[in-house]
């Protein structure tokens, strides 16, 4: 497939996508904005930037943006420690402009320091933070008539403890809508009924919030008591103009913009919103189907002029994010013309539909993101990293771990700890080959260096030669190594002056002789 396709030539798997990925935004965009002690509309106006204006400058054929509910904490506290939202959109367009900058200066390459099981290890751990937040929904629960509370990714214990109350509080209709979703969702998973014209032409979650709404409406009329009411439904704001659609609009407070509390709030936003985006294109550009590489300078640009624009207009920051992007590709996008349907829907749907979409209950979105989790974090996929061995299965599941018990960010740094840790075990390893062999000269033992060696490699050189027994021909060869660190030669010198209290002859062989200050 060409990597730089018509937007146009796709149009029939593209617009199905964006379809999918409009439906798992939405209730998205609105709870992090709850979540995020923001206005609610701001969640969607994030969804409608990061779709549209994010979409279209950025290089990513998978990839789709929209408000970060890894930024969601650091959100809700900017906003309370600087005293208002207006004050913290300044912020979001200073955190813009240095998201900006770092493209500019190329510094997207970061991205590509992340090892592959860490970042199979973030998508596995998003999956079963989702499978986990979307419980709720699942059966009905409706205590506190507040989506903020189960926001997917906000590691929150008590309100994962309280799932063993759910009993208590079961809504039928609910568990009955998801019961039904799920098994149209496993159907439509098939593979005999994915090759048929129906199942191609129809994405399955579309049919589930069809079939959710109809159901919902048959226990209104039939069966009362099961019949979900508001709270359990979709809430968005009822537009009748382009006119209310801008008085919602909320303007930034510049009045502050010299403070360091301000611009705290702006670079941890940049540099963590910067991060996320680049691991999440990396895992988007893994599942996609025809393994294209994203540029991510250009990613961080758009990213970056993504949040300038919400920051003037009152959206919240957005970054890439991979439920969204493994929605968009698993419903099979094949261009970037996906992402910016998903933004024209969000956009189109609170100005044209609201009282419909406030007819879709959550059991029936909470079903379409518990399938988009188990997908990302599959039995086979712990079994396939296992296989691997232990440098790839430990930060894999610890990063999961990380991600489940404290945050994203924790998540991928403990993984990237123990993935740097296993570096350097195979640095201590792979210092040197040691040959052994009996001449007529007596036992000579050979040394021979790799390629490179660095300080990382002095431990284990030292053990090596503290070990050599006396009278022994020693022949340190450095003939294949094209960088040898001074700490090695260091090294190599006081191993020349110690191996006389052995009896131990040194021979060098392309090493460059260096003086010692002090031996002793």
């Amino acid at each position: 497939m060409n990597s730089s396709p018509n937007l146009f030539k796709h149009l029939g798997s593209d617009i199905p996508a964006g379809l999918v990925v409009f439906l798992v935004a939405l209730p998205l965009c609105l709870g992090i904005a709850l979540a995020s002690g923001a206005p609610l509309f701001s969640g969607i106006i994030a969804g409608v930037v990061g779709g549209i204006v994010v979409g279209s400058l950025s290089g990513s054929h998978t990839s789709v943006s929209g408000p970060a509910a890894g930024l969601t904490v650091i959100v809700l506290t900017a906003i309370t420690e600087l005293g208002s939202f207006e004050v913290f959109l300044s912020a979001v367009v200073l955190a813009g402009i240095i998201q900006i900058i770092f493209g500019i200066l190329k510094a997207g390459i970061i991205g590509y320091y992340f090892p592959t099981s860490v970042i199979k290890g973030m998508l596995a751990g998003i999956g079963i933070i989702l499978i986990i937040k979307q419980i709720p929904y699942a059966f009905g629960v409706n205590e506190t008539k507040n989506l903020g509370e189960y926001i997917p990714f906000i590691n929150d214990w008590g309100a994962v403890r309280d799932l063993g109350n759910l009993t208590g509080v079961i809504d039928w209709g609910a568990v009955i809508i998801t019961i039904v979703s799920l098994s149209i969702l496993i159907i439509w998973d098939l593979p005999a009924f994915k090759r048929g014209v129906f199942g191609k032409l129809v994405p399955g979650p579309l049919v589930v919030v069809l079939l959710g709404v109809g159901l919902n409406k048959l226990f209104k009329f039939f069966i009362p008591v099961l019949y979900l009411d508001t709270e359990d439904k979709v809430i968005l704001p009822i537009l009748s103009s382009l006119g209310d659609f801008a008085n919602l609009l909320t303007f930034p407070d510049f009045s502050q913009i010299l403070s360091s509390e301000v611009w705290i709030v702006a670079i941890t936003i940049g540099i963590i919103a910067s991060l996320e985006t680049l691991l999440s294109l990396e895992a988007a550009d893994k599942i996609d189907q025809y393994k294209r590489v994203s540029p991510p300078n250009k990613e961080l640009f758009a990213q970056g002029i993504g949040n300038m624009i919400n920051g003037f207009i009152g959206g919240l920051p957005v970054t890439a994010v991979i439920v969204r992007s493994s929605a968009n590709v698993t419903s099979g996008a094949k261009t970037k013309m996906s992402a910016l349907v998903h933004g024209v829907l969000l956009f189109a749907s609170v100005m044209l539909i609201p009282g419909l979409l406030n007819l879709i209950p959550l059991a029936c979105l909470a079903a379409i993101l518990l399938q988009v989790g188990y997908k990302l974090t599959k039995v086979s996929l712990f079994k396939t990293q296992a296989k691997l061995g232990w440098d790839q299965f430990l930060p894999f599941i610890i990063t999961i771990v990380g991600i489940v018990v404290f945050d994203l960010l924790v998540g991928i740094g403990l993984g990237m700890c123990v993935a740097v840790i296993y570096i350097l075990i195979r640095n201590y390893e792979n210092s040197h080959v040691l040959e052994e062999s009996t001449t007529t000269k007596g036992n000579t033992i050979r040394i021979k260096l790799s390629e490179e060696v660095s300080f990382l490699n002095k431990g284990s050189l030292i053990k090596t030669l503290d070990e050599i027994e006396e009278d022994k021909h020693v022949i340190i060869d450095g003939s294949n190594s094209k960088v040898i660190d001074y700490d090695v030669l260091e090294v190599i010198e006081n191993f020349k002056v110690t191996a006389k209290t052995k009896n131990i002859k040194v021979e060098t062989i392309n090493i460059q002789s260096i003086k010692i200050a002090s031996l002793h």
